[in-house]
């Protein structure tokens, strides 16, 4: 247990997630959770999945909550910032998972002595299988961050990293996902070339992906070295090897990762 009441600004599938891997690991109980919305479809469906209270009105939560998430789209932080300005008590810690969103830009809006840490997680955090790292602000305590450490941890991995690094995360761990998708596809598309129905070509490389990421998480060995262990002199590996190399599979994720990066550089500038 954590002995603090949580309050969610935004009630969508992240706020959702959050709100059960909370339940789940018994930091707290759907009673001492408040989300906010003005979609009455959204909260009808934040209340079915985790049983805790809601309300259209985001000053409620922040009156009455210890925790306050920011859980909205970066379109709309400037309205709810403009409504909760000055409502912000130093008791209250904010939790900032709006993407884009820089502590600099949060404090202005909240004030320099607001307690504000940003949070950039994940989308496999709705299967509690996220990693989520977070930049605590300046007048954070270390208790915060140890409360945050705890929350999120709840719903897969949380590290702590400077804020100069958050466009990095985005990009590796918060576009990550897609990229990763995209590399399975491809490898049921290529199955279905040689042969495979698409349903088998699917199931092996969903498993394949899977059972490897569990290899490197087990072992704790560096990936090259899990890799030379499949790869035999002159065999089938090797030459798959090579042709991804020839194809600059290596140099597209370099360059995914850096257009990734500019771009969620750019978008915290464009929220300031």
């Amino acid at each position: 247990m954590i002995e603090k009441k949580i309050g969610l600004i935004g009630s969508g599938q992240m706020a959702q997630a959050l709100a059960v891997g909370f339940i789940r690991k018994g930091l707290v109980s759907p009673a001492e959770i408040l989300a906010s919305d003005p979609n009455d479809h959204a909260r009808q469906r934040f209340h079915e999945v985790t049983g805790a209270g809601t309300t259209d009105n985001n000053l409620e939560v922040m009156r009455t909550q210890d925790i306050i998430i920011l859980a909205v789209k970066p379109q709309v932080l400037s309205r709810v910032l403009d409504e909760i300005q000055g409502r912000v008590s130093p008791e209250k810690l904010i939790v900032s998972i709006v993407a884009g969103a820089t502590l600099d830009t949060l404090h202005r809006a909240l004030g320099e002595n607001a307690r504000i840490v940003r949070v950039m997680p994940n989308t496999p955090a709705l299967i509690g299988f996220g990693a989520s790292a977070f930049a605590p602000g300046r007048n954070v305590r270390p208790a915060d961050v140890q409360i945050v450490q705890v929350m999120f941890s709840a719903v897969g991995i949380a590290v702590q990293v400077e804020e100069r690094l958050m466009d990095a995360v985005t990009a590796l761990s918060g576009s990550g996902p897609a990229f990763v998708y995209l590399f399975i596809e491809a490898l049921t598309d290529a199955g279905v070339r040689h042969g495979l129905s698409r349903d088998l070509a699917r199931q092996l490389a969903v498993q394949t992906v899977r059972g490897a990421a569990e290899m490197v998480i087990q072992t704790s060995e560096h990936p090259a070295v899990l890799r030379d262990r499949v790869t035999s002199p002159g065999g089938t590996t090797i030459a798959g090897l090579a042709a991804m190399e020839e194809s600059g599979f290596r140099g597209a994720v370099f360059a995914a990762i850096e257009a990734a990066a500019q771009r969620a550089w750019e978008l915290s500038r464009e929220g300031r």
